[in-house]
């Protein structure tokens, strides 16, 4: 690759993370981890030029990979630690997910498109994010199975909280989600969970894809 291609990379970069600095993320652990995660390689070939533009960006399957700024902003929120157990609902490209891995435990992330599913599971395999798992499945079901979860990120917007992912939550558990109606006003929200019952904080207004049910008959 030409010198001045990898210059404008490399200056591209840097502008991503200070416009992160600049939009209020703080948390350094988010921002290496946005930092060490290739945003290139999870975006379609003819988007690579935008991949670190804080713009949401089209996948396959009618879904989108959601602009940086919000992905650090949910990931922030969620205040992860090592030792913590995460689920995300919707993998999409599988760009989240990664950003999770650097934090957590284990990520395991459930999507209803088979395509995009597959996909992500053999990017991140190939990136060596090695503590993530994908399956194809019902979002608003979660993953019952591999539950309680310290931590659960929903990436779709839900018109109301799923109780199924409500109760996969760990006591003193955090979930993030984007709430409101599908083409209307949506906010971000975060849910925490305690022994007397379920704390809820609004956060800042967002647009994202219905999260849907079921998992889909085909793609």
């Amino acid at each position: 690759m030409p010198k001045r291609s990898w210059d404008e990379q490399a200056e591209g970069h840097m502008q991503f993370l200070l416009m992160l600095r600049r939009r209020g993320i703080g948390d350094q652990a988010v921002l290496r981890a946005m930092d060490e995660v290739p945003r290139g390689m999870f975006v379609e070939p003819e988007f690579n030029d935008n991949a670190y533009a804080d713009q949401a960006l089209p996948i396959a399957c009618g879904q989108t990979i959601s602009q940086p700024y919000v992905v650090a902003y949910m990931t922030e929120q969620l205040a992860l630690r090592p030792h913590h157990r995460v689920l995300e609902v919707g993998t999409g490209s599988g760009y989240q997910a990664a950003v999770l891995s650097r934090l957590a435990r284990e990520v395991v992330s459930i999507e209803r498109y088979r395509t995009l599913a597959d996909r992500a599971r053999e990017r991140l395999a190939a990136l060596g994010y090695d503590n993530v798992e994908v399956v194809a499945g019902d979002g608003f079901a979660g993953v019952p199975d591999k539950a309680p979860y310290d931590r659960i990120i929903v990436t779709a917007a839900a018109e109301q909280v799923p109780q199924a992912l409500v109760d996969q939550l760990a006591d003193d558990g955090v979930m993030i989600l984007p709430l409101g109606p599908h083409g209307g006003s949506q906010h971000i929200i975060k849910l925490t969970k305690s022994s007397t019952g379920i704390a809820r904080e609004n956060l800042i207004g967002v647009r994202f894809v219905p999260l849907l049910p079921g998992q889909a008959k085909e793609l």
